[in-house]
């Protein structure tokens, strides 16, 4: 506490001393709210003015007011926070461990994600259909894995590979037919042996 504040402090009746270290933070986030919309406010003047005088698209206005006040607002939440008592290591701490959790969800749900988005490509481009017998090339020189198509569904694709011991049925990811080549035939001539 300042010598200011703490010289107010001392002449305080003791009731109101009480009080004292309640209102002198609540009175500063007000004003750094305060502050912070009247910033605001004038920035989206000046920017409209600029817009108006420049020829700017609403489109590049509207953008730079948001991210001025995803800055703004930003600043004033930390800053209000801090005046309130709240460390910037335990913002900064929460901070980390809210985005490494995010992280870590994000990349433990991608491949579902991926083969969820490849079933949406696959329903829309056809690049095959059920009862088309595939194959799915490894390289330009390997076989690769071959079978009629049984099912396609969000997550998998389901072929039937007949082979010498009987027939078997492989479920291969969504992504898959992305990332490798795929070699289609649709008129049934495509025998598996």
């Amino acid at each position: 506490m300042s010598k200011f504040l703490q010289s107010i402090h001392d002449g305080l009746p003791q009731w109101l001393a009480d009080w004292f270290d309640v209102l002198v933070p609540t009175a500063e986030v007000i004003l750094i709210v305060l502050g912070a919309l009247a910033i605001m406010r004038v920035a989206r003047m000046l920017i409209g003015r600029l817009a108006l005088t420049y020829g700017f698209p609403n489109k590049a206005a509207a953008l730079t007011q948001r991210v001025l006040g995803f800055f703004v607002y930003g600043g004033a939440l930390l800053w209000a926070l801090e005046r309130m008592g709240v460390s910037s290591a335990a913002l900064w701490s929460a901070f980390t461990g809210f985005a490494a959790v995010g992280a870590v969800a994000f990349f433990a749900a991608w491949s579902v994600l991926s083969n969820l988005f490849c079933a949406i490509l696959i329903y829309t481009t056809q690049p095959f259909r059920v009862g088309d017998v595939i194959e799915v090339l490894e390289g330009g020189d390997k076989p690769g894995l071959k079978g009629r198509v049984l099912d396609i569904n969000l997550v998998y694709t389901t072929l039937a590979e007949e082979h010498e011991g009987g027939e078997t049925t492989l479920q291969l990811p969504n992504s898959l037919f992305f990332q490798r080549i795929v070699r289609r035939w649709s008129d049934g001539s495509g025998s598996l042996f």
